[in-house]
């Protein structure tokens, strides 16, 4: 279920994913509102996303300039850690249909979990892909060098324990890549119908992998530009207290498309030495010390 979570600016309000011993609870003011209902089942660690998102979510990963620049953003400093260890042994969990396995077959062998079977189809990576769900029950048949959780820890209710098991299956000096939702204050509809648990601050991320017992090596905000849009957006249309029936991302028309893509990728430019003070996502590495 690779990994994403905040939707564009222009995505209408009517228009991810996954449960793991805890991090500290949220105080009552940044308690994402009470579900009436479960849309999806739980799978493991990881809770899945609402139906009509699934469907849709691999056009989404290719086409829409949020998870287009994500990936271009993430495969960046892939490059940097695979010039400082190599990477033989990579997990990516909660990859969907191996969406971004054909980057990260240049590094080493790849083995994903995705325990919604919805996302997963035939295809070139799809034995390389278990649907199971990510628990202490699984133990990959050698230490990995590197996990990747992108856009996944929101989803999984014991969020302290899912880091845990990563720094239990990681090997020494090996990395966990993994970005999440930024920012209680931008809940919204998309993170109720996609059944997250929480958005992050960086001091609270940080707390999640260093009690895990991790050294995170870098954790800061990105997508500064769509912060405000997302904030008014959430002034203008509180999120419901319950999943929508029906919940669908629009890609908006290419020119739009192209534009945000380009400004995203201008800001991470502009923001690769000294990351911006805020942003609609986080972005962190931690290592296992050793």
């Amino acid at each position: 279920m690779n990994k994403n979570s905040v939707p564009s600016p222009m995505m209408p309000n009517n228009s991810a994913r996954r449960s793991c011993s805890s991090s500290p609870p949220p105080s009552r003011a940044t308690t994402p509102p009470s579900r009436s209902h479960d849309v999806t089942p739980r799978l493991g660690y990881i809770r899945g996303m609402q139906a009509d998102y699934a469907v849709q979510y691999q056009s989404l990963w290719q086409r829409h300039w949020w998870w287009r620049a994500r990936e271009r953003f993430v495969a960046k400093r892939l490059a940097t850690l695979a010039a400082q260890r190599p990477l033989h042994n990579i997990l990516d969990v909660g990859c969907g249909n191996g969406l971004f396995f054909d980057h990260l077959l240049q590094y080493g062998n790849v083995t994903g979990i995705e325990p919604d079977a919805r996302l997963i189809t035939a295809g070139p990576h799809r034995q390389r892909i278990l649907n199971q769900p990510f628990n202490a029950s699984y133990q990959p048949p050698q230490p990995l060098d590197l996990v990747l959780m992108l856009d996944v820890l929101e989803h999984i209710e014991d969020d302290l324990a899912a880091a845990t098991h990563v720094k239990r299956i990681l090997a020494p000096g090996g990395y966990f890549l993994l970005t999440v939702p930024a920012l209680m204050s931008l809940w919204s509809v998309h993170d109720v119908a996609n059944d997250h648990y929480r958005r992050y601050s960086k001091n609270h991320l940080r707390t999640v992998l260093e009690r895990a017992g991790l050294r995170v090596l870098t954790c800061h905000y990105y997508y500064f530009w769509a912060a405000a849009p997302l904030f008014a957006r959430r002034l203008l249309a509180p999120a419901p207290k319950a999943a929508p029936a029906h919940y669908h991302v629009s890609i908006p028309p290419a020119p739009i498309n192209g534009l945000f893509y380009a400004i995203t990728r201008l800001e991470q430019a502009v923001f690769s030495a000294f990351p911006p003070p805020l942003g609609s996502s986080l972005f962190a590495i931690a290592t296992k010390e050793g």
